[in-house]
């Protein structure tokens, strides 16, 4: 498998390591860290949103038609539904809702697990990616 984080140096910074990537889905993991938070000790909005933006580009690309280069987002909505705290681990599951010639449409849903070992939804996301010639 290639190493989609080799080409996407920002992910490094988000500490974000890959579970598996798939063309049928993408999971990753990012322990959230004081340099990603915001006010509160939680996770930052903004990177949560880079969070499923990277999942949702490398389902993108590992379903690129032949003959294309790359992919970009041209929309992303996130819905943000619960705060993961500093030291909590936010798992990322991106499948794909639609995957065709020039776009694919892809959802993330965030999760970690609280201190009494329930799941919590952290956001949902869905992005538009745009293949690229």
């Amino acid at each position: 498998m290639v190493d989609l984080l080799e080409y996407m140096p920002f992910a490094n910074t988000l500490g974000l390591a890959i579970e598996s990537a798939t063309p049928e889905a993408i999971i990753g993991r990012i322990v959230v860290e004081e340099k990603i938070c915001t006010t509160g000790k939680i996770m930052h909005g903004g990177a949560i949103m880079a969070f499923a933006d990277t999942l949702g580009a490398m389902g993108a690309f590992l379903n690129l038609p032949e003959g294309a280069k790359a992919t970009t987002t041209i929309e992303s909505k996130t819905n943000f539904l619960g705060a993961a705290p500093k030291g909590a681990t936010v798992v990322g599951t991106c499948t794909p809702v639609h995957v065709g010639r020039r776009t694919s449409v892809w959802q993330t849903r965030l999760v970690h697990t609280n201190a009494e070992g329930k799941e919590k939804a952290v956001a949902l996301v869905t992005q538009t990616q745009m293949v690229l010639a």
